[in-house]
């Protein structure tokens, strides 16, 4: 198997794919009243794995992970706030684990060895985007296609789904806390999205803090445009 590569640069050359969004992710997380909660966890450290369920290679990636790895689709095992591995497909998993963490990839290269199998540094491929609040599922449910109810997604869940046309990993970190995994390249597009997404969820914007919408964001109708909603009266009756 060809040698694994990761580079980890110095911190202060790190720039976070939505630090010039960071701003406006702050705004609308701020407390009471409002309901959402947005921010970026960047550089966290992510691992692509392949291994065949029942394999030599499958065996040593759980047991060098401590923290086995998921056999079905949607499982999550381990722990959001240290390492956990979501299930991508029948032999795919991806390891999510805090900046400090990239001493993973060498551990999990040598458990793999000469078997079958593939480990790859991921951790500047995707972002993670928080979304929290009482109001987080109301947000993605505008977005997202598959069943967010807690009994088909509960707390620990992550699928591959899509939030407006952009692909992402969603996953339930907790009852009230949604990480989505975008691509780098989509990141911005997708809390761009989710800024606008959160705006009627924001019952009062606190003193000083915008809520402007994003110039890419078309106005709403006028006010004296007709609610295609209403009701049209019936027709009257004649004798």
């Amino acid at each position: 198997m060809a040698d694994i590569l990761f580079t980890q640069g110095p911190d202060e050359l790190k720039r976070a794919p939505l630090a010039p969004l960071h701003r406006r992710l702050e705004e609308v997380s701020q407390p009471a009243p409002s309901t959402i909660r947005l921010a970026e966890r960047p550089f966290t450290t992510q691992i692509g794995l392949r291994a065949v369920p029942d394999t030599a290679a499958h065996r040593s990636l759980a047991e060098t992970l401590g923290v086995g790895l998921p056999d079905r689709v949607g499982e999550v095992t381990g722990d959001a706030a240290d390492v956990a591995v979501l299930w991508l497909g029948p032999d795919e998993f991806l390891v999510v684990a805090p900046p400090n963490r990239s001493e993973l990839v060498p551990l999990l290269q040598e458990a793999l060895g000469a078997e079958p199998g593939q480990v790859v540094d991921l951790s500047a491929n995707r972002t993670i985007i928080e979304l929290g609040g009482s109001s987080a599922r109301d947000v993605l449910d505008k977005g997202v296609p598959a069943d967010l109810h807690p009994r088909v997604f509960p707390t620990g869940t992550a699928v591959t789904t899509t939030l407006g046309p952009a692909a992402v990993l969603l996953w339930r970190a907790a009852e009230e806390n949604w990480w989505i995994l975008p691509r780098v390249s989509f990141a911005e597009y997708t809390a761009q999205w989710l800024l606008d997404a959160v705006r009627e969820h924001r019952l009062a914007a606190p003193d000083g803090v915008s809520d402007a919408v994003p110039d890419a964001v078309a106005d709403p109708a006028p006010a004296s445009a007709p609610d295609s909603r209403e009701e049209a009266p019936w027709p009257a009756t004649t004798a």
